[in-house]
């Protein structure tokens, strides 16, 4: 990610430059894709040093359609799987991040969390480079469910439940009316949501929505509802 192109040539620089320069061995002639967030251009090496490479713009890329705001409301898991969680998110076209502190939620994660900002940031950029975004999704910072719910912004606000008489999330879906522009969707934590955080997203306008009979792992059930989601998304 550069901060911006110029006429002809563009900057990495930072830790970026030194992981292409230092472990990938950058070489001048080679191409790569570049982003500053807004445009993708192609890049040919003109100059390498340690913390500093320089390209020279070959061709603006086209750029994709415009993504749907798709936020993603999840409660802090273990934090191993929560950073996959986020790569994986991200490769599924998440734009937002907002990471929840339920009543579940263990203690030691919601005071660690705060400090992992930085080391969840670059996952989320690498995870966008991996899968050729032109920005890496947003993140928020931790905050508690219940205040969070009130705050959120979109078309379709959905929480996902285990109780049975949730509709499928794909069915729940298809009860808006197309185009789905933006898309809240907030997975609780191993546990499961209280009944005060349940009546709280009613509150906000959240729907309940299930994934089916089986208890999925939150990061299970995440991969699997923006999997149906990019699905209705691109259907819509």
């Amino acid at each position: 990610m550069v901060e911006s192109f110029g006429r002809d040539r563009t900057i990495l620089t930072g830790e970026q430059a030194h992981h292409l320069a230092r472990v990938l061995r950058a070489q001048p002639g080679q191409i790569y894709e570049l982003s500053d967030g807004r445009e993708v251009w192609l890049g040919r090496v003109a100059g390498v040093s340690r913390d500093r490479i320089e390209f020279e713009l070959v061709e603006k890329l086209a750029q994709a359609s415009a993504e749907p705001r798709l936020v993603l409301l999840a409660a802090l898991i273990k934090f191993d799987r929560w950073e996959w969680l986020l790569e994986k998110g991200t490769e599924l076209g998440v734009t937002e991040v907002v990471p929840l502190v339920a009543t579940r939620t263990l203690k030691r994660l919601a005071q660690a969390a705060p400090a992992r900002s930085a080391r969840w940031q670059k996952i989320l950029l690498n995870a966008a480079q991996q899968a050729r975004r032109a920005a890496p999704p947003r993140l928020l910072s931790v905050s508690r469910a219940t205040e969070v719910f009130p705050r959120v912004d979109a078309q379709v606000k959905i929480l996902l439940s285990e109780a049975r008489e949730s509709p499928l999330l794909r069915t729940a879906l298809r009860e808006f009316p197309a185009p789905l522009q933006s898309v809240a969707l907030a997975i609780g934590p191993e546990g499961g949501w209280t009944e005060e955080e349940r009546e709280a997203a009613h509150a906000a306008g959240f729907r309940e929505a299930s994934l089916g009979g089986n208890i999925l792992r939150a990061e299970t059930a995440v991969l699997a509802a923006l999997a149906v989601l990019s699905h209705e998304l691109a259907s819509s």
